[in-house]
């Protein structure tokens, strides 16, 4: 590969901050990852997985598939991968062991990486960001989400586990509201995945670690600054959760993620975060600040790919009382009370693809949580 200038200033940033280290990058060693993910985009794929004692690994269309190389040891990863974070995410990284942050590659576009450890050793999983932010009609999820768009207020949860497509669908939701309505939106991310550019809303994007040190500290900042939508990437501890509910009831419209399966341990987790002291007045004021719970997964398409499959809660007066009096187990069957006000269950989802022909019957079967209510939906 011919001599690039800029790989020589990366190892010499790394080397500068490796005091304690074992390793020190070459110029050969971080070439190593242009290498790697010049395959990973020439396949098609949507991830790098580097795991000690083994090759490099690519998910592609949701399965994984070795490059052929050489096993990895935990030197490799790390000399490959620490000099594409920024400095703030090298230090996150030698003192606390995971760090992540987005890095771009001239003529391969945007990626975000979580270095961590595992064993003792050095890992990275690096995914590949789509140049384009996606439009929610592209996605493949059921039209009724553009409502959420349109709320004027409230707290909207988006759960799933990770590589659901979660922060692919916060940031199509987003993009709905920039090219429609004229808002200001302030985005709070770790890392930024997408970038959107103003179209008749003004964006500011906050990237922790870089613009701020953490979300909750970039939260209480975005509410000085007179936005109309909140974006929290990632709600991780629990004065930032109680930060976000307090902006929704004040009349702004949080969009925030959370790795949950379904509306009830959304709730859950949110109140199972709070001492048992405060959990009760926690559940309070959430039922007054929730609009809506989203919550999605991927399943195989037939023919090659991945789809989305969802569930949707609009919070009514029902699920707002079922919340206070945490009778979760109640919840899922708030969604077949409010379908007309644009709910549908997880199987609803499931049942629309199967009769598209997009994903197979018994893969649906598979991921149901009611399967029963997946079989009636089937026969309607």
């Amino acid at each position: 590969m011919p001599h690039d200038p800029d790989i020589d200033r990366l190892v010499s940033e790394l080397n500068a901050l490796g005091e304690g280290s074992s390793t020190r990058a070459t110029a050969e060693d971080t070439a190593k990852l242009e290498r790697w993910l010049h395959a990973l985009a020439d396949r098609g794929g949507s991830d790098l997985l580097l795991v000690a004692g083994a090759a490099p690994v690519l998910r592609v269309d949701g399965g994984v598939s070795g490059l052929g190389a050489s096993p990895l040891d935990g030197a490799d990863i790390e000399d490959a991968v620490l000099p594409a974070l920024p400095s703030h995410a090298q230090r996150q990284y030698r003192e606390g062991g995971t760090a992540d942050a987005s890095f771009a590659l001239t003529g391969l576009g945007r990626f975000r990486i979580n270095l961590h450890r595992e064993r003792g050793r050095a890992a990275a999983a690096i995914r590949a960001l789509p140049r384009q932010v996606p439009r929610l009609a592209d996605l493949g999820l059921p039209s009724e989400l553009d409502q959420l768009t349109r709320l004027p207020r409230g707290l909207v949860l988006i759960g799933g586990p990770t590589g659901s497509g979660k922060t692919t669908t916060l940031a199509a939701l987003v993009a709905e509201i920039n090219v429609r309505d004229a808002r200001h939106i302030v985005t709070i991310e770790d890392p930024i995945e997408y970038e959107h550019t103003h179209q008749r809303s003004v964006v500011e994007q906050v990237e922790i670690g870089v613009d701020a040190p953490d979300f909750l500290t970039a939260l209480r900042s975005a509410l000085r600054q007179a936005p109309d939508v909140i974006v929290v990437g990632e709600m991780r501890d629990p004065e930032t959760m109680r930060m976000a509910v307090s902006a929704a009831e004040t009349g702004h419209l949080v969009l925030a993620t959370m790795h949950t399966a379904d509306a009830a341990s959304t709730i859950g987790r949110i109140g199972d975060s709070f001492p048992p002291e405060r959990q009760n007045t926690v559940r309070q004021e959430l039922a007054m600040a929730l609009a809506a719970i989203l919550t999605q997964t991927l399943l195989p398409k037939r023919g090659g790919g991945i789809v989305p499959a969802a569930e949707l809660l609009m919070v009514s007066y029902g699920a707002r009382q079922h919340i206070r009096k945490n009778a979760l187990q109640h919840l899922h069957q708030e969604i077949t009370l409010t379908r007309k006000h644009g709910s549908f269950s997880l199987e609803d989802s499931l049942a629309r693809l199967v009769k598209a022909g997009t994903i197979e019957r018994t893969d649906a079967l598979a991921r149901a949580a009611h399967a029963e209510e997946l079989e009636m939906a089937l026969r309607g």
